[in-house]
């Protein structure tokens, strides 16, 4: 992408809320590195086995990445909880865990992280045995969420300013008929966590009890004994506004307006507050920043995607292929008495071979798209009022107009899922095919194309909406199909990841175990080498 030069140099007047922002990061304090008597410090050698078994783990159970910290707590938690369910002395393990699996550097935790991490653990068990089982995994859920927060209070509170920042800036030009003020702020919040921030259910759980309360940690005994009485009634408020789904329009337009922010948190991110100021306060070096910014995010996008599409078909084959595959064997040599053996390499290789040509025709952004993010992130950092004032955004309860008209389209959409799938059929009958192969290879294909549908949207993270190219409709008339199989096998077969549990309860515990026997050997080792010197 070469560069083209901004020679407008004119001030840019910042608006109220972008100068909060800068004020608000201002405020934001690194977390203290512990001195050397109460840092905690983990062996290498023990680290170099912890880090090794979490990759494993993590490629058999696909998630954003950056929800795999907290999920890696919430596992070694869950854990150690039901081998000690009182809990005493765990967070000292846990943060033991997670330096060793390089979650966080090492002797960057120490005795106060210890100290905290146990307070939440105790205090949330606290309110857990007082309230009914059935709340069990929201308290859970809330525990989780604050210690990650509690070790990363700089990451949490820096990106809690962002998404604040973005909620200003565009809750106004959404129009929600027809929900009062309150229920909108709400609605739009809502869909900003899912779609902006991408937090999962726990993530959002908690983010939408801190609306209203503070941690349960930074609550007294009493103030525990007291609200515990209030939290069933809120917990089931919290629910219900999350699975309350979004207009997915709405989530459309959150993402067609999120790149120029991306790119400004990434601006302010990258340098302290003041000096960020200095350039958005002018035209030039704003958009040689954000030159330079796109460029490396376009470029980190290409290895993301490919990183990703490792990630997916090793999930894919790990959970779900293996098995399939197993049973196509057995089951084609019992029923038909024959194996077909190149419709077995077909659905070996061919589902891999169409995930990384789906993401080869991914197209990244080009500098046009850089230009138009520049002008747009002008607009929202300027003091002029007219963009986040002027509506551009009105949801309205759908109301059909030509119910003959829809009944029709949803005949054309079964004829063309039936056509799709039967010439489909007919292909692989071709090929020679039996049943139980045809099925393997439409679950494969249908999952892989999901999952590379979900990946492939990464490359618009940074791209302003375009136009749909003209043979894009024609393209949904075969792929859609897929795209709705897949995704009903990925939702409703998640359970089914057979590899996911087995490392949790018969792997993960005997291993910590022998990695915990290396740290105190390792250290054994240490110390009778000081006693020598």
């Amino acid at each position: 992408m070469e560069k083209t030069e901004e020679n407008d140099d004119s001030r840019i007047q910042l608006s109220k809320y972008t100068i909060a922002l800068l004020e608000n990061l201002k405020l934001i304090k690194s977390k203290p590195q512990p001195d050397e008597t109460s840092r905690i410090t983990v062996s290498q050698t023990a680290s170099f086995f912890a880090l090794a078994y979490e990759k494993i783990r993590n490629a058999v159970e696909y998630r954003e990445s950056h929800l795999i910290r907290k999920s890696a707590i919430d596992r070694m938690i869950r854990r150690r909880l039901a081998l000690n369910p009182e809990a005493k002395g765990e967070a000292e393990n846990l943060i033991r865990e997670l330096l060793w699996a390089r979650y966080f550097s090492n002797e960057s935790l120490g005795i106060e992280d210890v100290s905290n991490v146990q307070n939440i653990i105790d205090k949330y068990l606290f309110v857990k045995k007082t309230i009914s089982a059935s709340y069990s995994e929201f308290v859970f859920d809330l525990m989780v969420c604050e210690i990650e927060e509690v070790l990363s209070p700089a990451e949490a509170k820096r990106n809690s300013l962002f998404t604040f920042f973005l909620y200003q800036v565009l809750k106004n030009k959404v129009k929600m008929d027809p929900l009062t003020e309150e229920q909108k702020n709400i609605a739009f919040y809502v869909a900003l966590e899912k779609t902006y921030s991408k937090s999962d259910t726990a993530y959002l759980r908690f983010h939408l009890f801190a609306l209203s309360h503070k941690p349960f940690s930074q609550m007294a005994k009493h103030e525990l004994s007291e609200i515990t009485s209030e939290l069933p009634v809120l917990f089931d408020q919290i629910d219900k506004t999350m699975k309350t789904p979004s207009p997915r329009s709405l989530n459309r337009f959150i993402k067609n307006q999120s790149p120029p922010f991306l790119i400004l948190f990434e601006i302010m991110k990258r340098h302290s507050p003041d000096r960020a100021r200095k350039t958005l306060e002018y035209k030039k070096p704003l958009w040689q920043e954000v030159w330079t910014v796109c460029k490396e995010k376009y470029s980190q996008t290409q290895g993301k995607l490919t990183s990703l599409a490792i990630r997916a078909i090793i999930y894919i084959f790990v959970t779900k292929m293996i098995f399939a595959l197993i049973l196509e064997y057995p089951v084609s040599l019992y029923i038909y008495n024959e194996v077909n053996y190149t419709s077995l390499a077909i659905n070996s290789l061919f589902p891999p071979f169409l995930m990384f040509l789906i993401i080869a025709l991914t197209r990244l952004p080009n500098e046009q798209n850089t230009k138009r993010i520049n002008e747009r992130l002008i607009d929202i950092v300027d003091a002029d009022k007219s963009f986040e004032t002027s509506i551009s955004f009105v949801v309205r309860k759908v109301q059909t107009k030509r119910p003959v008209l829809v009944f029709f389209f949803t005949i054309f959409y079964l004829f063309t899922f039936f056509a799709t799938f039967n010439l489909l059929h007919l292909t692989l009958n071709v090929l020679r095919f039996n049943m139980i192969s045809q099925i393997v290879f439409v679950f494969f294909v249908s999952l892989v194309a999901f999952f590379s549908y979900r990946i492939s949207q990464i490359a618009k993270e940074y791209k302003l909406r375009e136009k749909e190219s003209f043979f894009q409709p024609f393209a949904d008339f075969f792929f859609l199909p897929f795209l709705s199989v897949g995704k009903f096998f990925s939702t409703n077969l998640a359970r089914l990841n057979f590899f996911g549990v087995l490392f949790d309860f018969f792997i993960e515990a005997p291993f910590k175990i022998i990695v915990e026997v290396i740290e105190e050997w390792v250290n054994f080792a240490r110390s009778k080498r000081e006693e020598i010197a």
